[in-house]
C-alpha cells in the first residue's frame, strides 16, 4: 500500500445532517471511512475552508438564492448556503472521524473570489492546491477517494487526479451526493468515462 493513498474529501460537520449544507446520509459513511483509514499507509484529508462572505455564498449576491447558478470569471458557479467558514464548528471534521492519522490536510476554497471543489485545483482549473506535487514526491501513484459530496468535490477531485496521471478508485459506498437535477448520475458517468474505477 506504500504507493497508494486514501484521500478523504470534506467529511465536515456542515456537510453532515444538521449542517449548513447537509448531504443526506453524510454521517452514515463515517464508520466505513474509518475502516479505510485504518487500512491505508498514507491518508490525506481535504477541508472546505471559506472566509466569511465568500463569493460562492448566495448571501454574497443580492437577490440570489442558494443552488442557483451564476457566471463567474472562471465559469458557471453554483451558489451555496454559507458553509465551512474558517474556524467554525461547521468547518470541523465530523467528530466521529478518525482523522488523526492524516499526514496532510489540504484546505480549499480559502481564496475569496474563487470556489474550489477539487482536491487538486481551484474551480478555474489552473490554480493548483499542491496535492499532485506532494503525491509525486512521496512516490504515490494510486489514490482512493471517499467522502462528500459524490457529485461535486469527490467527482472533480477524481477527474483532476486522472488528468494528472494518477490511477483513481472511488469508493461510492463511502460517498454521499447532493444530487442537484440528476448531478450524481451525471458525475458518476463522467468519472467512469474518464477511467476511474468505481466500487
Amino acid at each position: 500500500m506504500s504507493e497508494q493513498a486514501l484521500i478523504v474529501i470534506d467529511l465536515q460537520n456542515d456537510f453532515c445532517p444538521g449542517g449548513a449544507l447537509a448531504v443526506e446520509g453524510g454521517d452514515e459513511i463515517v464508520p466505513l471511512v474509518n475502516d479505510l483509514i485504518r487500512n491505508f499507509d498514507h491518508v490525506i484529508m481535504t477541508q472546505d475552508w471559506h472566509p466569511a462572505g465568500h463569493s460562492s455564498f448566495a448571501s454574497s449576491h443580492a437577490g440570489k438564492q442558494a443552488f442557483q447558478s451564476i457566471d463567474m470569471p472562471y465559469g458557471p458557479q453554483t451558489l451555496w448556503p454559507d458553509h465551512c467558514i474558517q474556524g467554525s464548528i461547521g468547518s470541523d471534521f465530523h467528530p466521529g472521524l478518525a482523522w488523526a492519522k492524516a499526514e496532510l490536510v489540504i484546505r480549499k476554497g480559502f481564496r475569496h473570489d474563487i470556489d474550489s471543489y477539487s482536491a487538486f485545483f481551484e474551480n478555474d482549473h489552473r490554480t493548483p492546491t499542491g496535492l499532485a506535487g506532494y503525491l509525486r514526491e512521496r512516490g504515490i501513484r494510486e489514490i482512493t477517494l471517499c467522502g462528500l459530496a459524490t457529485d461535486f468535490c469527490v467527482a472533480y477531485s477524481a477527474l483532476d487526479a486522472i488528468e494528472q496521471g494518477f490511477a483513481v478508485t472511488v469508493r461510492l459506498d463511502a460517498c454521499r451526493g447532493i444530487n442537484l437535477d440528476g448531478s450524481v448520475e451525471a458525475m458518476v458517468g463522467r468519472m467512469r468515462e474518464a477511467g476511474a474505477r468505481l466500487t
